[in-house]
């Protein structure tokens, strides 16, 4: 398989025939406004909306956040044959289809499964919203998570008991801070996300989320740091945007 970052959350996933997008965000760098706080983009994407081509699907984790569903993200949905999102953002956003965590989604020759994601710590799911991830699978394929805005091992955990071989894992970081609750994670930071490689037992990790965003507390440094720290720095492909990364097969 191959992976390009594009930025943030955002990468055009190749896999069994199929070009499956992530979490499109494709504004410029500027202020996103949400609720009474301000969300600040600092770099631009490495490819833009027209750029990337034709998709075949896009897996977008929730739709209520600008660092994964910006004003370019959301224009570029009406072009994509197939979103696959929560059931919450089923409701708000014409064109997108549900896909409740467990269920699935056979697309050519990919399973495309719903998994569970805590935006938080437990107990802000009011606040921050309902969230999925993916894992993708097919006969001869390999076997790839795509977290999402994920901060919870524990989730982590149960996704393994019901994927035991996980051969790629995108796992969203950046250990996200921001109002309205004080110092809590959002998102996984990078000693978890080398945690999460343990417990998935990951071949390969891809960190998406990671850069670009103010809010975004810890980067690729850190990320590279706390993978060498746990003796994982050989499955770690940190992205360069728009360089493409080459996977090998199952």
């Amino acid at each position: 398989m191959t992976i390009l970052p594009v930025g943030g959350p955002t990468a055009v996933l190749e896999l069994g025939g199929l070009r499956l997008l992530t979490d499109p965000t494709f504004d410029p760098p500027g202020d996103h406004p949400i609720g009474d706080h301000v969300l600040t983009k600092t770099a631009p994407p490495a490819v833009d909306a027209a750029g990337i081509g034709a998709v075949d699907a896009v897996l977008l984790s929730h739709d209520q956040h600008p660092d994964n569903l910006d004003r370019a993200g959301r224009a570029l949905l009406g072009a994509v044959p197939l979103v696959l999102s929560t059931a919450a953002a089923a409701g708000r956003v014409p064109g997108v289809t549900a896909l409740p965590p467990w269920r699935h989604h056979d697309l050519g020759t990919v399973r495309i499964t719903a998994v569970p994601a805590l935006h938080g710590p437990p107990g802000t799911e009011h606040i921050t919203g309902e969230v999925i991830g993916f894992v993708l699978t097919g006969a001869g394929l390999p076997t790839v998570y795509v977290s999402g805005d994920n901060a919870s091992l524990d989730v982590v955990r149960e996704i393994a008991t019901r994927f035991p071989r996980i051969d790629v894992a995108l796992l969203f970081g950046g250990a996200v801070r921001t109002p309205p609750i004080g110092d809590a994670q959002f998102t996984l930071g990078a000693a978890a996300m080398a945690e999460a490689t343990r417990i998935l037992d990951a071949r390969h990790v891809v960190p998406l989320h990671i850069e670009g965003w103010t809010h975004f507390t810890e980067g690729p440094a850190d990320v590279e740091a706390a993978f060498t720290a746990a003796a994982l720095a050989d499955r770690l492909h940190l992205p360069a945007p728009g360089r493409p990364i080459a996977l090998p097969s199952a």
